[in-house]
């Protein structure tokens, strides 16, 4: 599909937001991933949106830069195909066992005002791990790690790296090279287990 205007972006991403229907947001090159999910906020800058995984279950919250969002679809077959999954993650209660739903629910304000900053500082305070995606990788690496430094310019990032577990790496970047930030699902809660028990001084 061809790359929409920032405007058209926001207007669909308006639009699924306010009617609650799921929307594709292609932010990365190529078709092979994309995010699936419910718009819960919407900023100058930033996208909120609850994550759906291709099983039916939310999978934590993205924040997702608009400016890197390529292009967005609304009803397609495979939103059809996903909206079906969640009605069997809800009937077999796995639709949220990560309890994104109940955060928000006793956290509101998180999806007002700005995004990234608000899912960065509730990271930030309550020692949780972030994955983050930045405009320098494009997708092709993300960084799984907690948040050392966090000010109003750059975050300061000590990750794991899966295929070298000798010790934490750091990475600083600033706040306006962050293209999505996913907080609060599995591999947050995948990388709290190894940050735990591999780097549990550190």
């Amino acid at each position: 599909m061809a790359k929409m205007t920032e405007n058209q972006i926001r207007e669909q991403l308006a639009l699924a937001k306010q009617q609650g229907t799921l929307i594709e947001v292609h932010n990365l090159p190529g078709d092979d991933y994309f995010n699936v999910g419910f718009v819960v906020g919407l900023d100058p800058t930033f996208c909120m949106l609850i994550s759906i995984d291709w099983d039916g279950k939310i999978n934590g919250l993205i924040v997702v830069r608009v400016a890197s969002i390529l292009y967005t679809e609304r009803q397609t077959d495979y939103l059809v195909t996903v909206s079906e999954k969640t009605k069997v993650a809800h009937h077999y209660h796995y639709f949220d066992i990560w309890q994104v739903q109940r955060f928000l629910d006793k956290h509101p304000q998180i999806t007002q005002g700005n995004l990234l900053g608000n899912v960065l500082r509730d990271s930030y305070e309550h020692d949780l791990p972030i994955v983050v995606g930045t405009r320098k990788y494009k997708g092709n690496d993300d960084f799984i790690g907690r948040l050392a430094a966090l000010d109003r310019v750059k975050l300061t990032l000590h990750y794991f790296n899966e295929h070298d577990l000798s010790s934490l790496w750091e990475y600083s970047v600033l706040l306006a090279q962050v293209d999505y930030v996913r907080v609060r699902g599995s591999q947050v809660a995948t990388g709290k287990q190894i940050l735990k028990d591999i780097f549990p001084e550190e």
